[in-house]
């Protein structure tokens, strides 16, 4: 029923966003929005993190409607308070004003306790030329690979 490996990824973070840190930080979450997020269905995309109020809260993050909940059920794009120690919050509220940073998810996993974690990153914006760069990189990657692979 549910699958065991759950491993949502941010796939645009990387290629738009510059990693300076990352933190892991668990979920405050409903009972649908943990099933629905072991059965797989979430996203991380046009997501992002702000500090509140000396807490850390993620905007935009879609987990979908669970299927047999009733009443019960949650709103798909709700904002979730994220756990993290008074230290992690201290330093992403001082980091996180400063020009051209932000703080993005990166990937959204199930524990070995069965908890619900989200990887956090302290992140700086590329600029268009980096990107370029970022692609030519990979590619030059995969060249060699087929170069040695034959």
């Amino acid at each position: 029923m549910f699958k065991k490996d759950i491993n949502i990824k941010n796939r645009r973070a990387t290629f738009d966003y510059e990693i300076v840190e990352t933190f892991t930080a668990g979920i405050v979450l409903t009972g649908t929005e943990i099933k629905s997020i072991r059965e797989g269905k979430a996203s991380l995309a046009d997501t992002y993190c702000y500090v509140n109020n000396s807490e850390v809260w993620v905007k935009n993050m879609y987990i979908a409607e669970y299927f047999y909940g009733t009443y019960n059920n949650h709103t798909e794009r709700r904002e979730r308070k994220l756990l993290l120690n008074r230290k992690e919050i201290s330093r992403l509220e001082k980091d996180g004003k400063e020009s051209g940073f932000s703080i993005i998810p990166l990937k959204l996993f199930i524990s070995d306790k069965g908890y619900a974690k989200l990887v956090i990153a302290l992140a700086r914006g590329k600029k268009e030329y980096d990107k370029r760069q970022s692609i030519k990189e990979r590619e030059d990657k995969r060249d060699m690979a087929r170069l040695f692979k034959k």
